[in-house]
């Protein structure tokens, strides 16, 4: 069970955030949409929630199958939660100030020894961003770039965190007269007194600060929850008045001549808006008025707006919304029933099986010539950045001597490649069998099962480790925007020139994705398969 508890000013610790959230949450549609938001919400897997708000405030019923309840100063439900269990043995007490949204999995850190879990998401341990080490007198060490949410230990606070998981166990124990406090302190007191222990998290996310105004305005825009509204002339609505984008009308609304409203935008019941006002991006409450030849821009207007020509956000404060604290990145977008993100996907899953069934039969054969050959595994798991810089283990069969990476470092001089690659001729790390495997490229069909997992694709950039994509720019990050290839543009094209083989390497990749294609695939494949043959029949001759 979930409790998205939306307190009161002094309760969140912040007395100027006053107005905001009583008047969203009494607000159509903006209380539906806060109340969806808390439904997708992804702490933990968790179905039953429930929205809490003060007793005292006015508010719109519940949506989505979100059940709504009110609390009294200072407590918290009284006894209604004696006696409530969940499949999950977890109660999580949300802070339905802020809508928190994290990739990183946050079931994994509950212990089986946890009694009580905090966690608190942090936009500064986002995904895509890099990290200075810095050596002794402030100089530079290395640096590291990091594709993945952060999770780090954390330190509670005064006030109460994003999540709090509470063992329902031990649920009862919180309760001081059958009621479970509502000030942070006090229920921080109560767990003293019980010798409760509490471990906390900070873990990267996204956040969206509700009692903001530009929370709630980056709600609006993200959610589109005014397309296809309609907009008729008539009634109060002038002639003249012109309306662009998004915009959504209630009851009794006066907009005077020439006035222009830009959406996404929200006009409340019995508002005025004068004679050439300009409202953009904004909401206007209920029996609210803006003056003649106004501009309200990045806004929620809950008083009259009389004395002032302009009223917009300062260009350039900070953005405490959803997504903010995210570094830009070279990644491409394509549509979600494209080329790129769906008939590929398919056309991968086809050709990997098909492929599967027709060597099947020598796959074993393979794995014993390698037995025989050299000690170790059959295969080798190399550690790759694939979809996203998303880390996954490259399968191959084992080409090398058992700890070749150890022995890379004694070999470093003769690297002949330029770049964080190794590559040398005659490697002497290389086994006898490793050697035709690789000539004949049979050591790589393994990764078809990565396909198959959808880590890689049949066609796409090389599959690198972190270690070398941290030495590209971030705009190079291009390369990442698909899932990586068992072979490429690159495996096809490469000239193998001394000091240019990495250059290329990035350069192909990029290349790659910038004109991604049905017919650019077709012809990576075909070249690929000539290829093949043609090393095939040049290993048999030796």
């Amino acid at each position: 069970m979930q409790l998205v508890v939306i307190h009161e000013p002094t309760a969140c610790g912040d007395a100027n955030a006053s107005g905001f959230l009583p008047f969203v949450l009494a607000t159509d549609p903006l209380a539906a949409v806060l109340y969806q938001e808390h439904a997708k919400s992804n702490c933990l897997p968790i179905r039953r929630k429930t929205v809490v708000v003060p007793a005292k405030w006015q508010v719109r019923p519940a949506h989505n199958g979100i059940a709504l309840k009110r609390y009294e100063q200072r407590s918290l439900f009284g006894g209604n939660l004696k006696g409530v269990r969940s499949r999950s043995g977890w109660c999580v007490i949300s802070n339905g100030r802020f809508i928190t949204d994290t990739e990183a999995p946050l079931g994994h850190l509950l212990k089986h020894e946890d009694q009580l879990v905090a966690f608190n998401v942090d936009p500064a341990l986002n995904a895509y961003r890099e990290k200075v080490g810095l050596g002794s007198g402030g100089c530079v060490a290395g640096f590291k770039r990091i594709y993945s949410h952060s999770v780090v230990p954390g330190f509670l606070g005064d006030h109460w965190p994003h999540h709090l998981c509470i063992r329902f166990s031990i649920l009862d124990r919180l309760l001081v007269d059958d009621r479970l406090p509502l000030e942070f302190g006090d229920f921080l007191n109560v767990c003293s007194m019980r010798s409760l222990s509490c471990r906390c998290f900070n873990v990267g996310g996204r956040v969206l600060d509700l009692a903001a105004e530009e929370g709630i305005l980056q709600l609006l825009n993200k959610i589109g929850l005014l397309r296809n509204s309609r907009i008729r002339a008539g009634g109060g609505i002038s002639h003249n008045a012109k309306f662009v984008g998004d915009v959504l009308v209630q009851e009794d609304v006066y907009v005077g001549e020439d006035a222009v409203i830009i959406g996404p935008a929200i006009l409340g019941a019995n508002c005025h808006i004068g004679r050439r006002a300009v409202v953009k991006n904004s909401i206007v409450a209920s029996n609210v008025s803006v003056t003649d030849g106004a501009v309200l821009r990045d806004r929620i207007l809950m008083a009259d707006l009389l004395d002032v020509r302009t009223a917009a956000r300062v260009a350039g404060a900070p953005d405490t919304a959803l997504g903010g604290g995210f570094s830009k990145s070279g990644y491409r977008k394509w549509p979600r029933l494209s080329y790129p993100r769906f008939t590929k996907r398919m056309a991968d899953i086809a050709f990997a099986l098909t492929v599967i069934i027709l060597f099947a039969p020598i796959l074993p054969i393979v794995a014993l010539v390698i037995k025989l050959d050299s000690k170790g595994p059959v295969f080798f798991a190399h550690r790759r950045q694939g979809l996203h810089g998303l880390p996954f283990k490259c399968l191959k069969f084992r080409t090398m001597i058992v700890q070749a990476d150890v022995m890379q470092d004694k070999l470093r001089s003769q690297n002949h490649v330029d770049g964080p690659q190794f590559k040398i001729d005659d490697d002497p790390r290389v086994t006898t069998a490793g050697k035709f495997l690789r000539d004949t490229f049979i050591d790589e069909l393994p990764q078809f099962f990565n396909v198959l997992l959808g880590q890689m694709s049949v066609v796409g950039p090389r599959p690198s480790p972190e270690s070398e994509n941290m030495l590209c720019p971030f705009w190079r990050d291009a390369r990442l925007s698909v899932r990586p290839g068992i072979t490429g543009l690159w495996q096809v094209l490469r000239t193998r020139q001394t000091g240019q083989d990495f250059q290329e390497w990035i350069h192909y990749d990029t290349q790659y994705v910038r004109n991604m294609s049905v017919r650019q695939d077709l012809s990576i494949c075909g070249r690929t398969t000539l290829k093949l043959i043609g090393n095939f029949f040049q290993r048999i001759r030796r």
